[in-house]
């Protein structure tokens, strides 16, 4: 194990450590410290859905996605309108989520195991790790000294075989793998999903991941738990229920540009599920104990493998899926606290945000060297976040036509840095939404000091970035994805 490994693993041990040792006085003082006295601690459900666009769901837009369940907590919760994935592809987003931390401080940048790259592009990129080490601390073993049952149930995509979410602190794990994706989602699942056993032929897994969930509900009513419902939906293949996709296929002229039916009966399959959880809690008379949270690992994806079919439409955001562009980054995130008021907020926020939030709820200590702030006191008393800037690092070309850059957000203003030439675009996102005109020469100024704190940032974070590629050739370096550029901006 490195040095650095070796530090990182003995602040992990310290810090649990320490949650752990004198529990009852240590609960208290942290209570009290936090000024959030309580009789029972929060539980927290925590659903992360998969490839889930900003505007999939009616409360941010959509005409054409039934999200009634979804709406409704939306309505009754704080809902944000400018909330980040920590990444625009997957598993750097789930690391983030589970630690507090950017992706580049974990080494994970890409999804695992990422693209190949190819010949003759005009970068190299750098390696990246194929799993969440275990040194780091998750939500689950921030909860878990205090008491908390723990669920992950769904997708994992941060590690294998070692690294699933039992080392990681969950004491549940069902179908969570080393996978991103299910081969179907109707049994048999052409792929082993622990936790789900001899699958009755034609069983869709959004439904048994649902069913999972109300039994660790059931099962662990007398006690706080952490469920991690992380959804497979709506990540490919597209695949639903027929007759939802005919229901959908039915509204013919009436689809806008959202007009996927298959897509579209997959975003209900998790609407679905929304109602039924938030069900259970009320028969179970959890409903005003339970803390939940729900977003997304990226922006939606626009079209799915090289017969360019399209799937979702993030309109009025520029592009998707693997891009810096908000299409790609900006997600939904609703958190709903049965004791703050509803309403809308627009302050920046991420997914490194919700750890920190999670242990503000519980009353606990945060791990140490996180980037996330609580949002604890801006959902339940509506007091403003400290200002900040937001960044994002993807030195990688992804399978959606995106190429290697890194990001800024600072207030109004986000800058694009193209890690292949240095090209920089600046948008003023409350004037241009859509990311359609760039600034970066007519603010030249701006530009520059945005940038400045990007590279300072980098060097802060220990970002690992691509090198020049000597076989780099013009001719043949589209990435297999001629166009697809293009297409997503």
């Amino acid at each position: 194990m490195s040095n650095a490994a070796s530090s990182a693993a003995r602040s992990r041990r310290r810090f649990l450590q320490g949650a752990l040792g004198l529990p009852a006085l240590g609960l208290a003082a942290r209570r009290a410290q936090a000024k959030q006295p309580r009789e029972r601690l929060p539980s927290i459900v925590l659903l992360l859905v998969d490839d889930w666009g900003w505007a999939d769901l009616g409360a941010y837009g959509s005409t054409l996605y039934e999200t009634p369940h979804l709406d409704k907590i939306a309505a009754e919760g704080v809902r944000f309108t400018n909330a980040y994935a920590s990444c625009p592809v997957c598993s750097p987003s789930r690391a983030a989520l589970m630690t507090g931390k950017v992706p580049p401080r974990l080494g994970i940048t890409d999804w695992i195991p990422g693209r190949k790259q190819h010949p003759f592009s005009p970068v190299i990129m750098p390696e990246d790790s194929d799993h969440l080490p275990l040194e780091e601390t998750t939500i689950a073993e921030v909860l878990k000294p205090l008491g908390y049952a723990t669920a992950s149930i769904g997708k994992w995509h941060l590690g294998g075989e070692g690294f699933g979410p039992v080392q990681q602190g969950f004491d549940v794990n069902v179908a969570g793998t080393f996978r991103g994706s299910p081969p179907s989602y109707f049994a048999p699942y052409k792929a082993e999903l622990p936790g789900i056993a001899n699958p009755p032929d034609g069983e869709f897994l959004t439904e048994r991941l649902c069913q999972e969930a109300e039994k660790f509900l059931e099962e662990n009513r007398g006690k706080p738990f952490f469920l991690y419902l992380s959804e497979f939906a709506v990540h490919t293949p597209l695949q639903a229920e027929r007759d939802v996709i005919e229901k959908y296929a039915a509204k013919g002229s009436l689809l806008d540009h959202q007009h996927n039916a298959t897509y579209a009966a997959m975003v209900e399959s998790v609407d679905d599920t929304v109602g039924r959880v938030r069900a259970k809690l009320a028969t179970l008379g959890l409903e005003k104990d339970t803390v939940i949270f729900i977003t997304s690992d990226n922006g939606g994806l626009l079209y799915e493998g090289k017969s360019r079919t399209p799937v979702t439409s993030n309109r009025p955001l520029r592009a998707g899926k693997g891009h810096l562009y908000e299409g790609g980054v900006r997600v939904p995130l609703i958190v709903f606290d049965p004791r703050a008021k509803a309403r809308v907020e627009d302050d920046p926020v991420a997914g490194i945000d919700i750890l920190p939030t999670i242990a503000a709820y519980a009353g606990v200590s945060v791990p140490p060297g996180i980037d996330g702030v609580s949002l604890y006191d801006l959902v339940r008393n509506a007091k403003r976040t400290a200002p900040r800037a937001l960044y994002w690092h993807y030195p990688h070309y992804s399978n959606q036509g995106g190429y290697p850059g890194g990001s800024i957000r600072e207030g109004d203003w986000k800058l694009i840095e193209n890690y292949e030439n240095g090209a920089l675009e600046l948008y003023n996102l409350r004037a241009d939404i859509r990311e359609e005109k760039n600034l970066a020469f007519e603010q030249a100024a701006k530009a520059r000091e945005l940038n400045a704190k990007l590279i300072a940032w980098r060097e802060r974070v220990g970002a690992k970035m691509p090198a020049k590629n000597p076989g780099y050739d013009p001719t043949k370096a589209d990435q297999e994805l001629t166009g697809s550029r293009r297409e997503n901006q």
